[in-house]
């Protein structure tokens, strides 16, 4: 369980129906982890040729660096998403996979940027996070 206060508050539309909360509030003493841009390759170093892949994949290594760290899903306050050629369909694969991954809990906050080009030739998403584990 985490101590991180997850609010939409009055007078801002609901985003919860868009997979992300308008604030997260840490508590004071909490140990902050910060995990670099993760992008849908494999440990391997292969990059899947398809968005939705490399979706699931990059969710699939946040979840690996968050638990070297001691922390997991719960413990994220924030995230930073960046997709290459945005559009509303990819934006509704991201927020299936955030379903996947958090399932019915409140998501956390999240900024998502649609971007030209990422790092590696090929590479369409990158997902950055923020979490808080209580000390």
């Amino acid at each position: 369980m985490t101590a991180i206060q997850l609010i939409n508050p009055p007078g801002l539309y609901d985003p919860a129906p868009n997979g992300y909360s308008h604030l997260a509030i840490v508590p004071p003493g909490s140990r902050l982890v910060l995990v670099a841009g993760q992008g849908g390759e494999t440990a391997e170093g292969s990059l899947p040729p398809d968005y939705a892949s490399q979706a699931r994949q990059a969710l699939g290594n946040m979840r690996v660096a968050l638990a070297a760290a001691g922390a997991e899903v719960t413990h994220v306050a924030r995230l930073l998403v960046l997709i290459v050629d945005h559009t509303e369909e990819r934006l509704h694969v991201f927020g299936a996979e955030l379903d996947r991954v958090w399932g019915d809990a409140r998501k956390p906050a999240c900024t998502l940027i649609p971007v030209p080009r990422l790092a590696l030739d090929g590479m369409l998403f990158e997902i950055e996070a923020t979490a808080v584990v209580p000390a």
